[in-house]
């Protein structure tokens, strides 16, 4: 199947650069380019791709509000965002993640993550670089912890386990690989995780991790808070 792209980026080369990138694989067609927010929006409205490739800074519309509109709370028929940006953690990119982006890349990530950040945002998982998850964390390492939602029923040994490797940016797949189980499986874990906490996708799992104090900026495991 072929997986349908919009590619939105206000920089004239970046834009080509993705598009040809993205143009070397047959099963992903770029179906349209916009190179502000507001044009974004048009296309990916109009168009409904598989998946919108949206640059975090734009004129007029910035990357965090499109991914807003399109897949934030209260959208009835999320699109899958994949937020892309030249800049480490600031509060732009914060507000991507919690607009509800289902990916997100810095530019220098390299063609194959990019790839596979798309094709794991088409098909409803979510891939977010690894150091852009332990930069999050980091940031958060220099505020004072929300008040995160305790899930009625306790996460299982596995679950905590599943929930380790979100948080740490792994795919579907590559837990599946690590824990050595199905594929089902991950998905189901991952689903019950969602259910207990209430969250709407792979970066709120990663939030809550550090928010109870199971996964550290400096550490690669979630192990159980302090008492």
């Amino acid at each position: 199947m072929t997986i349908r792209i919009v590619v939105a980026d206000d920089q004239d080369l970046v834009r080509a650069g993705l598009v040809m990138i993205l143009g070397v694989h047959p099963d992903l067609e770029v179906v349209g380019e916009a190179a502000d927010g507001l044009s974004a929006l048009d296309l990916a409205t109009r168009l409904r791709p598989d998946v919108l490739l949206v640059d975090i800074r734009m004129p007029g519309v910035d990357g965090v509000e499109v991914t807003r509109r399109l897949a934030g709370p209260g959208v009835a028929d999320p699109m899958a965002v994949v937020v892309i940006t030249t800049f480490d953690l600031d509060e732009y990119v914060l507000g991507a993640l919690r607009a509800g982006a289902r990916g997100f890349l810095l530019k220098d990530a390299g063609p194959e993550l990019l790839v596979q950040a798309i094709h794991a945002a088409a098909e409803g998982d979510a891939l977010i670089a690894p150091n852009v998850t332990r930069r999050l964390l980091a940031t958060f390492a220099d505020h004072a912890p929300r008040s995160p939602v305790q899930p009625i029923d306790p996460l299982t040994e596995r679950e905590e386990e599943v929930l380790a490797l979100v948080a740490r940016g792994r795919t579907n797949a590559e837990i599946a690989t690590e824990l050595f189980v199905g594929l089902s499986t991950v998905k189901s874990h991952i689903a019950s995780v969602m259910t207990k906490l209430g969250a709407r996708n792979r970066v709120e799992l990663a939030m809550w991790a550090y928010d109870t104090r199971r996964l550290r900026a400096d550490q690669s495991s979630v192990h159980p808070p302090p008492a």
